[in-house]
């Protein structure tokens, strides 16, 4: 048997989604990775309603059995860092609707897990998840690898079970 890994990079503008399947003694694939867009000049609400919609869908589809999502990291635009907590705690409510398990890493831990280097940029994740996952080319754009990301993190720190 296998379990599938929804990773999610929140986001208002651009909210970056991808689930990697894990099964015992294969390569770890990926499913599916992607952004959610949002239109800069619409109301938050409705750019919310729209994350969360999707979200549903892709997990209608995939059938994922657990979430990793990226801890919020505030830097220096305290907007941005609001709008993007509002679409985190969005991405959570549909997890949590679905009875999906949450679990959360900063973007620290991701990038140490992924690298060995706690600020790698976005070209060394970039090519960190296409070695992970096999694959010949590099994931675009940077929001689903960051995704991709945050579930491979999660099933290195947590070893993952496998169901039976």
């Amino acid at each position: 048997m296998s379990k599938r890994v929804l990773g999610i990079d929140p986001g208002t503008g651009i909210c970056g989604f991808g689930i990697i399947e894990f099964a015992k003694r294969k390569q770890p694939r990926m499913v599916t990775a992607g952004v959610i867009t949002t239109p800069a000049h619409t109301p938050t609400a409705d750019r919310l309603l729209d994350i969360y919609e999707s979200l549903e869908q892709i997990i209608a589809e995939t059938n994922p059995d657990e979430v990793s999502i990226e801890k919020l990291f505030f830097n220096q635009n305290i907007t941005t860092g609001i709008t993007v907590a509002e679409a985190r705690g969005v991405c959570m409510l549909v997890a949590k609707k679905n009875n999906l398990p949450i679990y959360e890493y900063t973007p620290l831990q991701i990038k140490q897990t992924m690298t060995g280097y706690g600020r790698a940029g976005k070209k060394e994740m970039q090519e960190s998840v296409r070695q992970f996952l096999n694959m010949k080319e590099i994931v675009k754009p940077d929001d689903a690898a960051d995704a991709l990301a945050a579930a491979i993190t999660h099933a290195l720190m947590t070893r993952i079970q496998y169901r039976d």
